[in-house]
């Protein structure tokens, strides 16, 4: 927790864009062997993306969400870091959008890189003191619902298939078997000491 993942942020020198999409770039270079030939590497480059956990006095929200050709899973609101946006900007508009909320308080939790051969990062913050101040403003293709859940339900979503969050799963399932994890994760989401 509270440590950068560092992986492959940047895409190496020379690197040529092959193809652009609406979400996804493919990237393309020549990258030497360890028998001094060389070969044609790819990584796809897709913009970062914001997660936030929202807690609403002694409880953690989460969202149900529906999105056209995928099945409902399971997660917390964010999504797509704007260009011009940061990390933070990002994850408060998405904060407001899919929930209608705004936090008192906000703490970066960890950025992750979560796939080896795609250049992308997601920024996980925790969001305190949230309350509801509009309607929540969804795109087209989403459909969300919004639960409240006890620190203990959240400890347990690992087992559930549909929970879509990686790193934050493996952080919940160690936090669910070693106590010292459990009560440094139950510190940074709810600020007790």
């Amino acid at each position: 927790m509270d440590k950068k993942w560092s992986g492959l942020k940047k895409l190496p020198p020379g690197a040529k864009m092959v193809f652009r999409g609406k979400i996804f770039e493919t990237w393309q270079w020549k990258q030497k062997m360890f028998d001094g030939s060389f070969e044609i590497f790819e990584r796809v480059k897709r913009p970062d993306t914001a997660t936030v956990i929202p807690i609403v006095g002694d409880k953690i929200m989460m969202i149900e969400e529906e999105q056209p050709g995928k099945h409902r899973y399971f997660g917390f609101p964010g999504g797509r870091i704007d260009p011009g946006e940061n990390e933070l900007a990002a994850a408060k508009r998405e904060l407001l959008e899919e929930t209608g909320m705004v936090a008192r308080s906000w703490k970066l939790l960890f950025e992750e890189e979560p796939i080896n051969k795609m250049v992308w990062t997601i920024y996980t913050y925790v969001a305190r003191g949230c309350v509801k101040i509009q309607e929540p403003h969804l795109d087209p293709g989403e459909r969300i619902r919004a639960r409240l859940i006890s620190f203990e339900q959240f400890l347990n979503l690992y087992r559930n298939r549909r929970f879509t969050e990686g790193e934050m799963g493996r952080l919940i399932l160690q936090a669910r078997y070693d106590k010292k994890i459990r009560a440094k994760l139950e510190r940074l989401l709810f600020g007790k000491k």
